[in-house]
């Protein structure tokens, strides 16, 4: 993952520097509502994950993730 974490992926996402997102479905709506409504915008795909621990895992980091981009 190149991004992780809801505010790198957010600018990520305002930058048009990403393809697609990810984004832990146990994360807490109000965290990652601004993201997903953002990348309709932009018809940037979004890709959910069951866990923020899974998603964590998939971005090589320790500790968990509510979203991840590349």
């Amino acid at each position: 993952m190149k991004y992780v974490g809801i505010k790198q992926v957010l600018k990520a996402v305002e930058n048009n520097e990403v393809k697609t997102v990810y984004v832990g479905d146990d994360a807490e709506e109000h965290v990652t509502a601004k993201l997903i409504k953002l990348c309709k915008e932009k018809n940037i795909e979004i890709k959910h994950i069951k866990t923020m621990e899974e998603l964590g895992k998939m971005a090589e980091i320790e500790v968990k993730s509510a979203a991840a981009a590349e």
